[in-house]
């Protein structure tokens, strides 16, 4: 198999995360979704799922419709946007929703080229997953590495809270809320939004990379909640990390992670949510055009 893939909520009902494969002749997509946590006192579209699940299904949905070798990523990123828009629209006209109840995402989006002698990665992020490369060679590089400031901010908080003795998760979230609403807001109102949202008002600030892949290049494209393993609970350094999920299997590395966050729950660790959705692809490179069509949502 070119790639294996693994999508998983932190509970048994709601999972904010989305993997999207989709193989058509010359041309792979890679699609990792991260919804934020919805802020908002009710859900005005999928009250099972919820709306920013909704939102990351919808977005892969209308991406998917539109898929094209010519077209820039930026142009159908915002041409699915407005579609998705459109169908927020149809659904909740009549609703006052404040701005941080808008729903949001991080998207990794990894489009692949397919050449007879090696691959070309078209790398697309909005957010914070993670997309790591590791060449034929065995040197292994973080594609992206952008830090997200706002982890800074709330690990500070954290640590305030537990100098006076707050050590519960809830109630750490509830006092948390506020600064988190506020920054919600920003994200949705953004001239530049960094992030996958509803109402843009200017170029999404996408960060965008090009570069050949030799064969037998592994690739490992993973929300933050899998990315876990590797920060903050330093179980694996990158490169350690992608060769135990090319050796283990993403089943197991998962099974690693959730035993991680249960002993960093009881410790009182330094986050504001104990267990996150985790989701990650593993992809090899072998430098063929690929002449069938599959799609794997």
């Amino acid at each position: 198999m070119p790639w294996t893939a693994i999508c998983e909520g932190a509970g048994k009902h709601h999972n904010e995360d989305l993997i999207a494969v989709h193989e058509q002749d010359g041309v792979t997509d890679i699609l990792v979704i991260d919804g934020a946590t919805s802020l908002a006192e009710r859900d005005y579209i999928d009250t099972e799922e919820g709306d920013v699940a909704w939102f990351a299904r919808q977005f892969a949905a209308e991406l998917h419709k539109i898929l094209s070798p010519n077209a820039t990523q930026d142009a159908l990123v915002e041409q699915a946007i407005d579609a998705t828009r459109a169908a927020w629209l149809a659904h909740t006209e009549k609703a006052e929703i404040p701005h941080y109840a808008h729903p949001i995402a991080a998207l990794s989006w990894s489009r692949i080229f397919h050449h007879a002698g090696s691959d070309e990665l078209h790398l697309y992020c909005l957010g914070d997953c993670k997309t790591l490369l590791r060449g034929a060679d065995g040197e292994v590089r973080d594609l992206d590495p952008w830090i997200n400031p706002q982890e800074g901010v709330l690990q500070r908080e954290i640590s305030a809270m537990q100098a006076k003795g707050v050590s519960d998760p809830a109630e750490r979230r509830a006092l948390l809320t506020p600064l988190l609403k506020r920054r919600r807001e920003e994200q949705n109102t953004a001239l530049a939004p960094s992030i996958l949202c509803l109402y843009p008002q200017g170029s999404f600030a996408v960060r965008k990379s090009v570069l050949r892949i030799a064969p037998r290049s592994t690739l490992l494209s993973m929300t933050d909640g899998f990315y876990r393993l590797s920060d903050p609970y330093e179980l694996y350094s990158p490169a350690k990390l992608i060769a135990a999920c090319a050796a283990l299997g993403l089943g197991a590395m998962l099974a690693e992670l959730r035993a991680a966050e249960a002993a960093s729950a009881v410790k009182g660790g330094l986050m504001v949510k104990a267990a996150d959705d985790a989701s990650a692809v593993l992809w090899v490179s072998s430098a063929t055009a690929f002449v069938r069509t599959r799609a794997s949502v």
